[in-house]
């Protein structure tokens, strides 16, 4: 069913009918979500002017929003439900007769790949979605909220780029050591019980060491971006309250999408490390 090789790729080629509805589905959420915070502008300087139209086109938007986003998720436990049911006895059958603790270990890092598909691509989808949205409408403003909205993606893509590899390092130790958990148990001695544990504290402190410094200097280039924003919005634009509430909007929303890119980019790191391991050789020692 899945070919030669276990993979991202592989899983799409199967079941791309299921992928396909939830990306369409994605694609209409995101872009119904991403009209809200010019509306809500429109809808504030309606209301002050008298004018409810736009407040009635932000009412039958907002309804929309809430049917696709329901239906989606719906729709998404089912699918991908069924992906991690078949994508779990492929991985078990190409270890037959190895060690039940790699085998153990694999088939819950199999699992991180539909869960990859389901959460984190519709995730990063929305995100590269609202960034587009984001930066048309603030250049629409004006150049220079656009400018720093893409100075600030560009930076935060860098520090990603800086600390990729190491990631996939300390991901693929992390990996190795738990494939020997289930040998660990069985083994009835609690001292290699006790070291298995530390090593793989060890590991996921320094992952997360890692993380944490990645994301301290993401939210600090994109705080800055936002903060540039609004001064410029307020003082220098000549913006309508209506329109000063759509640059903050756009451009916090910018902030957040900027920030999932590099979680999922390190997310699909440990997927990388994850696929050559789960159709590799097992490595014990």
């Amino acid at each position: 069913m899945f070919g030669s090789r276990l993979s991202l790729g592989s899983l799409v080629r199967v079941f791309w009918r299921p992928v396909s509805v939830t990306w369409a589905l994605t694609i209409l959420e995101t872009a119904t979500l991403a009209a809200l915070p010019l509306l809500i502008g429109h809808s504030i300087d309606g209301l002050l002017g008298g004018d409810w139209t736009p407040f009635v086109w932000l009412m039958a938007t907002m309804g929309a929003l809430l049917i696709l986003a329901t239906g989606r998720r719906v729709y998404d436990t089912r699918a991908y439900g069924t992906m991690r049911v078949a994508f779990g006895e492929a991985i078990v059958d190409r270890a037959a007769g190895k060690p039940v603790s790699a085998v153990t270990a694999r088939l819950t890092m199999g699992r991180e790949l539909v869960d990859f598909l389901e959460t984190d691509v519709p995730q990063v989808m929305a995100a590269a979605l609202q960034l587009i949205a984001s930066v048309i409408v603030l250049f629409s403003f004006h150049g220079y909220l656009a400018a720093s909205a893409g100075g600030a993606t560009v930076a935060v893509l860098l520090v990603y780029g800086l600390s990729s590899g190491r990631f996939f390092r300390l991901n693929r130790a992390l990996n190795r050591q738990t494939e020997k958990q289930v040998t660990a148990l069985v083994s009835g001695v609690p001292t290699r019980l006790r070291d298995h544990l530390s090593v793989l504290r060890r590991y996921e402190v320094r992952i997360s060491d890692t993380e944490a410094l990645v994301y301290g200097l993401v939210f600090a280039l994109l705080l800055a971006m936002l903060g540039f924003n609004l001064w410029f919005a307020a003082t220098q634009s000549g913006a309508s309250p209506g329109q000063i509430f759509s640059i903050v909007a756009y451009s916090y929303e910018f902030m957040e999408s900027a920030v999932i890119l590099p979680a999922t980019l390190q997310s699909l790191t440990r997927i990388a490390e994850i696929t050559a391991r789960i159709n590799g050789p097992l490595q014990l020692r």
